[in-house]
């Protein structure tokens, strides 16, 4: 069943211990409907400029991607330049150009309104919840966020997250939205802004997915014990940039694919969000992601099974 995502495309300059790229292809949308593409159909909302050709766009396309909802804008595209010479865990952020990005209005095409899925990247929370609001009839609402929107932005955010089913943030961000540092108190009050379920990003050490009590058919019961999925060990990261959207691109991905939402469905999904996110930092950008099969996608969940017995 087909995934509309809102979010960025954009260019990114990278560097890491591993070494530098300049300008590739990148952003939240870029990273999350190329992962996601494995498992199901996607569509995307974004905006870029003038400097993205043919080239650029055959990514998406021979991944079957559906672009028509990418707007063109006179100007260049939205770019980051960012360094992990200090700490693989954390970019510096050494340049940030919004540019066509800084006034974006998404458009949502009429051939995306019958989208069971829905995944508001990480954008401006009133551009999320307008899309959100203009797309009343999706089966499923998952969302990101950042710091940036909790501190500066913190009552739009709210608004938007009153309508996300599925939250996907990372533990530093979990506990900003809450106020506190313990992060089962902070999940549990996340879980009251709206979610039914949050999933907490934790980087090279997995995720862990605490559920509401309004998930999985079951209303006014007990919330259900937190899950935990670790990440894959391996010996090199290249680039750790859109390694969580690309997370969200299997996670969400897998649970649009099958037939409906069930716990032994969120768990294998929490498991392949991690087989995306690890094989994404394998490389400089998006390259890993756009030569994979389906094939080595599936070994790698089966090291993973393996690894934690998953059933």
């Amino acid at each position: 069943m087909a995934i509309t995502v809102v979010g960025s495309v954009a260019f990114d300059s990278v560097e890491t211990p591993a070494g530098s790229i300049d300008r590739c292809l990148a952003g939240a949308a870029t990273y999350f409907s190329l992962a996601a593409s494995y498992f199901t159909s996607v569509r995307v909302i974004a905006v870029v400029g003038e400097d993205f050709t043919a080239k650029e766009e055959a990514v998406f396309t021979e991944h079957g991607i559906d672009i028509r909802g990418i707007e063109r804008a006179p100007g260049k595209s939205f770019f980051w330049r960012g360094s992990y010479l200090d700490n693989l865990n954390e970019a510096k952020t050494l340049q940030t150009d919004l540019n066509v990005f800084a006034t974006f209005e998404p458009r949502i095409p009429e051939v995306y309104a019958d989208s069971q899925f829905l995944f508001l990247a990480n954008i401006d929370p009133v551009l999320q919840k307008r899309v959100r609001d203009s797309m009343p009839g999706v089966k499923l609402v998952g969302g990101d966020t950042m710091n940036y929107w909790i501190n500066d932005h913190r009552d739009n955010l709210l608004k938007t997250l009153s309508g996300v089913d599925l939250l996907l943030i990372n533990d530093t961000e979990a506990k900003l939205l809450a106020g506190t540092k313990n992060p089962i108190k902070a999940a549990q009050e996340v879980l009251r802004m709206g979610p039914k379920a949050l999933v907490v990003k934790h980087g090279e050490y997995g995720a862990t997915a605490f559920f509401g009590d309004e998930i999985f058919g079951i209303k006014n019961g007990q919330p259900t014990h937190p899950f935990r999925a670790p990440a894959l060990p391996l010996t090199e990261v290249v680039d750790p940039t859109g390694a969580g959207d690309s997370f969200a691109g299997g996670f969400f991905g897998y649970i649009a694919s099958q037939p409906e939402l069930t716990p032994a469905v969120f768990k294998r999904a929490m498991f392949y969000g991690g087989v995306m996110g690890s094989f994404t930092v394998e490389r400089f950008g998006t390259e890993r992601l756009r030569q994979l099969t389906r094939e080595e996608i599936d070994q790698r969940f089966e090291v993973f099974r393996q690894l934690t017995h998953l059933d």
